[in-house]
């Protein structure tokens, strides 16, 4: 491995030192300090990427005149020319990254690193925003770097359980905990990635499921889906988090019915993946139990905020974590590229979608 490159650059917060990738000790601190961190924006994130896609190490630690330090994790694809190749934080599907930063973010510090990044040699250039982290960031953007809105969803743990239970649950998913905890359902959970296979099997049933929903062609499901989330990425991260990777499984009559993953780091508790078998979990209220215990747990480690995960403004999905509580909030996306690729996909997406019939959910 290449040592990291150091360069002293001028920019509106002043003369900066840019080191290149950051330094793992320094990136692992400030994912400390930074109340705020997502367990996407750590060290061991990056490693999930690089060791289940073709990216590598890009990330940046600018250090500011002031002594105040940020680090940027990016990933780089390998094996492309300069003007081919991607940086993002994070790439499609990885979810949200953004900076980590020490104190505050004065906008002068902001745009000294959309300066930065402006000037990188790629095709393309994108950082995914964490939910409230956005404001300074969005006056300070130039307007060579464009906006592409997204809306997480989280349920604030402040209180406790019984207080969310109380006062955040809507009725109707009190009703569905209820009933659930009236059947005849088994929960356990894993930190080892033991009940990855039938969290497998789980999937496979859900892709059919949503191919119906979506009329999409199974055989096109099956391919995008395992295209966007191999198994092999459960595998990498249920090995690499240390823990705090955990499956919830809910079994029936001694069949897996629901799952859900949830990921924890410092504060926060991020509900990251779920599927199931909707004839054995529905009739049962399968996935709001689960969603409970996970919550309570969350609750119970000193967890703040229950990060539910994107959705669609109204969609099916928006209205069920609703009812957990969850407000939406703004994580946008901003981008810069050389050349219009992301008008390109999206048209040839919209093209795909209209001659097969297809329904977004």
């Amino acid at each position: 491995m290449n040592p990291p490159a150091v360069l002293l650059i001028d920019t509106p917060a002043g003369p900066t030192h840019v080191t290149a990738p950051a330094p793992r000790e320094t990136w692992s601190e400030l994912a400390r300090l930074d109340p705020d961190t997502y367990i996407t924006q750590t060290p061991a994130w990056l490693d999930c990427i690089c060791a289940t896609e073709p990216y590598r190490d890009a990330s940046r630690l600018y250090e500011f005149q002031d002594g105040s330090r940020l680090v940027l994790p990016l990933a780089r694809r390998k094996q492309r020319p300069g003007w081919l190749d991607t940086e993002e934080s994070w790439p499609t599907d990885w979810g949200i990254g953004g900076p980590l930063v020490q104190g505050k973010v004065s906008q002068a510090k902001a745009r000294a690193v959309f300066d930065d990044l402006a000037r990188r040699p790629v095709l393309q250039t994108g950082v995914r925003f964490r939910p409230g982290g956005e404001r300074v960031w969005a006056s300070a953007a130039p307007a060579s770097f464009r906006r592409e809105p997204h809306m997480t969803q989280v349920l604030n743990l402040d209180g406790g359980f019984g207080t969310i239970w109380k006062s955040r649950l809507r009725d109707r998913v009190r009703r569905d905990v209820r009933r659930a905890e009236r059947s005849q359902v088994e929960v356990e959970v894993d930190t080892t990635g033991r009940l990855i296979p039938p969290f497998a099997h789980l999937y496979e049933q859900s892709i059919v499921r949503w191919a119906q929903q979506q009329h999409e062609p199974l055989a096109l499901a099956r391919w995008r889906r395992r295209r966007e989330f191999p198994m092999r990425r459960m595998e990498a991260v249920a090995s690499r988090l240390d823990g705090s990777c955990a499956i919830w499984m809910a079994w029936c009559a001694g069949e897996p019915a629901a799952a859900i993953v949830v990921l924890r780091h410092g504060t926060r508790a991020k509900y990251w993946r779920g599927a199931m078998n909707r004839e054995l979990a529905h009739p049962v209220r399968a996935v709001p139990l689960l969603h409970r215990l996970a919550i309570e747990d969350a609750c119970s480690a000193g967890c703040r905020w229950y990060d539910m995960g994107e959705s669609a403004p109204g969609s099916s999905l928006a209205l069920f974590k609703a009812g957990f509580g969850a407000d939406n909030c703004s994580s946008p996306r901003y981008f810069r590229e050389r050349l219009p690729v992301t008008a390109a996909d999206q048209w040839l997406r919209t093209a795909v979608k209209r001659a097969i019939g297809f329904k977004d959910a």
